[in-house]
């Protein structure tokens, strides 16, 4: 398995000579500055993985590029969009850049209500708490509907929190919940979500389906044929968030996905921290079921709650056997390596981490501190070696 390391570019705090002393091979990135819906240049692409390179890393996996939310709304000049999205393949392919990572979350990417949760033993960590989700959504947007999507003791927790709530704790709600965006995205205060949220409020699970479907259609024949590896990311939460569908959530989803259009450049980034907030996954059983299928890996764990709230674990702890996944995933590689496939290894970062340490002062992305991911990598790296130990002395 290949080390990565997701890096923001101009917009990290984290240094690439930084990122060197972690040990990690390869640079997980994006060009976070050029809007959604345009092409991505191949001389900057270029330029890009020069830099890259040029401090001893590969730049393997693309993550993301953007699915525009007119395409999955189903609205505009699609075919503009389409075609744009089939050139900036183009352009990362004819620059070596062969597995992509994208989402089809509609308006948010992964979300949180809490960015400094404690945790034992001292740092901090991402939090889902479903109590506040529900207060913004009833008490804050009082968004129509919202009432059916929670059951009355989360409607009744919610309520308390919004009124002892002051308006530096509903400001931080509302900041936390913006937090999964891309740097250069827009935030939005409470007004300009409800308005964000207008153009989504008639998109349901079976449009949002339909209009992934067409996206399929339109895109993956093109990767197949540039040699690439699409893999979408599970939402983050699996769950219904501000009225609006998720559709890949667990195993059921990812199935449809898969065959709605079967193709070897139709695959699957294995979020184990997304898929795992889902009580219903067993995630052994996904790994295994899609190992094939699997081109890049987001190692990550939580710590469910019974009312849906969940936390990030430390790597190894939480509700998920990452070691047991790992092994799925070398015995994958092995399989593939066997068969004589060249391109036989699965990139994985350790996907998000604590904060520790002094993290707290350098300012990072949300969930991508420096010390917290790095010693999430040093724990895979161990499992990882004594797999291969264990796998040897058999």
């Amino acid at each position: 398995m290949i080390e990565g390391w997701r890096w923001y570019g101009d917009l990290d705090r984290i240094t690439l000579p930084e990122i060197a002393q972690t040990g990690a091979r390869s640079i997980v990135t994006a060009l976070h500055s050029i809007p959604y819906g345009e092409v991505w240049p191949r001389e900057v692409i270029a330029a890009r993985r020069k830099e890259i390179a040029g401090h001893g890393f590969d730049w393997a996996v693309v993550e993301s590029l953007p699915v525009d939310d007119a395409i999955k709304r189903g609205d505009g000049n699609l075919q503009r969009l389409f075609a744009n999205y089939r050139q900036s393949m183009a352009n990362l392919a004819a620059e070596g850049i062969k597995t992509i990572c994208y989402n089809f979350m509609p308006l948010l990417d992964w979300t949180r209500t809490d960015l400094t949760a404690p945790v034992r033993n001292g740092g901090t960590c991402l939090r889902f708490s479903i109590d506040k989700m529900a207060a913004l959504e009833l008490f804050m947007l009082e968004r129509p509907g919202a009432a059916s999507d929670y059951c009355a003791e989360v409607a009744a927790a919610a309520k308390d929190w919004f009124d002892t709530a002051t308006s530096d704790d509903r400001q931080a709600l509302v900041t936390a919940i913006m937090a999964g965006l891309p740097g250069a995205f827009p935030r939005y205060d409470v007004d300009g979500l409800k308005g964000a949220l207008r153009p989504y409020q008639h998109l349901d699970r079976a449009t949002l389906r339909q209009n992934y479907k067409r996206f399929l259609e339109e895109v993956v024949p093109t990767a197949e044929e540039l040699g690439l590896q699409l893999a979408v990311h599970p939402d983050d939460p699996p769950r219904d968030l501000l009225g609006l569908p998720r559709i890949v959530t667990d195993k059921a989803d990812i199935e449809w996905i898969l065959s709605a259009l079967e193709s070897p450049a139709n695959g699957l980034t294995l979020c184990t921290g997304s898929l795992g907030a889902n009580p219903g996954n067993d995630l052994l059983e996904i790994a295994q079921a899609f190992a094939d299928k699997i081109p890049f890996a987001h190692l990550r764990n939580v710590r469910k709650d019974p009312d849906g709230s969940f936390e990030e674990a430390a790597h190894l702890e939480g509700d998920t056997d990452l070691a047991r996944v790992v092994d799925i995933l070398l015995r994958e590689e092995q399989r593939r390596r066997a068969s004589g496939r060249v391109h036989h290894e699965i990139v994985f970062r350790p996907d998000h981490g604590h904060e520790l340490l002094d993290d707290r002062n350098k300012g990072t992305h949300p969930g991508y501190p420096l010390v917290g991911r790095m010693r999430g990598l040093a724990e895979l790296r161990g499992v990882i070696a004594g797999l291969a130990c264990r796998r040897a002395a058999a």
